[in-house]
């Protein structure tokens, strides 16, 4: 059950709090206004940043490939941190640490039995 409140949690304000402003930014088409951190290109770095924002927080809320989802999660978060808050008080980098801790647990522990991913290894 501890799994499945990590998973809701962190999945659900990641998706609401970050990814879907991303997703609507990138429905409504260029030119973007985001930034390009680590020199990818602003289209690209917002595309790779709401699959893991949008997309990959929806596959740990349902429990899918919930360890492999989390990868693009934590790092969205180190360049975050490294790239873009690198030298930011505490206050401002506080969620994206804490964020990392969440995305690293379930990296760790998986999504546990209320998930998708259990469910399938039961029917397997």
């Amino acid at each position: 059950m501890a799994l499945l409140i990590l998973r809701l949690v962190f999945g659900g304000l990641m998706l609401l709090g970050h990814g879907w402003g991303k997703l609507t930014k990138l429905l409504a088409g260029p030119p973007y206004k985001f930034s390009d951190p680590i020199g990818l290109g602003v289209d690209l770095s917002l595309i790779l940043a709401t699959l893991a924002e949008a997309g990959c927080a929806l596959l740990v809320i349902i429990g899918l490939f919930t360890r492999y989802a989390t990868i693009p999660l934590i790092f969205t978060m180190l360049v975050a941190f490294f790239f873009v808050h690198l030298g930011d008080p505490l206050p401002k980098v506080e969620k994206i640490i804490m964020y990392m801790a969440g995305y690293f647990t379930l990296l760790l522990m998986g999504p546990g039995w209320y998930s998708v991913d259990a469910q399938l290894r039961k029917a397997a």
